[in-house]
């Protein structure tokens, strides 16, 4: 009698000690499962951020880098710049095709308007600024009309940001008096343009000059820096084109001071 429940107890023993082993795996695993849903989103906001300072650095590539590349194509190939805006165009919606290059040909094509404005206004038109703002505006019933679709905002917001430093530059050539050196720094020859720009800095150098940079940099610096926090990528995009703006405008001042 005592050896038969001796046995049976021996022999229930290992099911028991297997039933808490899996008690214990079962735990463990869903711990680790807990642990792992917790950090997961942490992930998709690192690759976002990520992606969103890229959107901003290749904002600000596609305003500084194509000025001081577009500029001598445009003006000896006008055409080809004109061309090359098509291409754009067509790279731009065989990136949005594909999913994981959808955001860069979104932006590829926000940018397509700054260069086609940029070819027509360079190549043919540049002895005349007057006519430099209604062409950069070429894109804006095309952005404007996107955006109320709620399509292709980070290349839209791209342009508008690129066409309001645009304006701005403009807007601070026609204070500063600074027109009719644009009229003739576009008619002379080569070796007579430094000392336009002399002449032209001379204008700057003034207190009303002075005045005035300082004010519509300030604007561009605050229009630049505030939608940075809402952390968006085409906010971004319009942010890097805002800011390189000011780094455009002062690498051009610098050019005007080495002349």
């Amino acid at each position: 009698m005592i050896n038969n429940t001796l046995s049976s107890y021996t022999a229930s023993t290992p099911s028991i000690n297997t039933e808490l082993d899996l008690t214990v795996t079962r735990q463990k695993g869903i711990k680790q499962l807990e642990s792992t849903l917790s950090c997961s989103p942490s992930l998709p906001l690192s690759i976002s951020a990520r992606q969103t300072w890229l959107v901003f650095g290749a904002a600000v590539f596609l305003v500084t880098v194509p000025v001081f590349v577009e500029a001598p194509i445009v003006r000896s190939l006008p055409s080809l710049s004109l061309a090359l805006a098509a291409f754009w165009v067509w790279l731009s919606f065989t990136l949005m095709s594909r999913t994981a290059t959808y955001v860069w040909g979104d932006l590829l094509l926000g940018f397509s308007w700054s260069w086609l404005a940029g070819a027509i206004y360079w190549g043919w038109l540049r002895w005349e600024p007057a006519w430099h703002l209604p062409v950069e505006s070429i894109g804006l019933p095309f952005a404007c009309w996107c955006l109320a679709k709620n399509w292709g905002k980070v290349g839209n917001w791209f342009y508008l940001g690129s066409l309001l430093g645009t304006v701005l530059t403009d807007v601070y050539f026609y204070i500063a008096d600074l027109m009719p050196y644009w009229r003739q720094i576009m008619r002379v020859d080569a070796d007579v343009a430094p000392q336009i720009l002399q002449n032209a800095l001379m204008q700057v150098q003034t207190p009303w000059g002075q005045s005035w940079a300082i004010l519509l940099a300030l604007v561009l610096l605050t229009v630049g820096i505030l939608p940075l926090g809402l952390k968006q990528r085409h906010w971004y995009a319009f942010s890097g084109a805002v800011l390189s703006t000011i780094l455009v405008d002062s690498l051009f001042l610098l050019a005007a001071i080495a002349a």
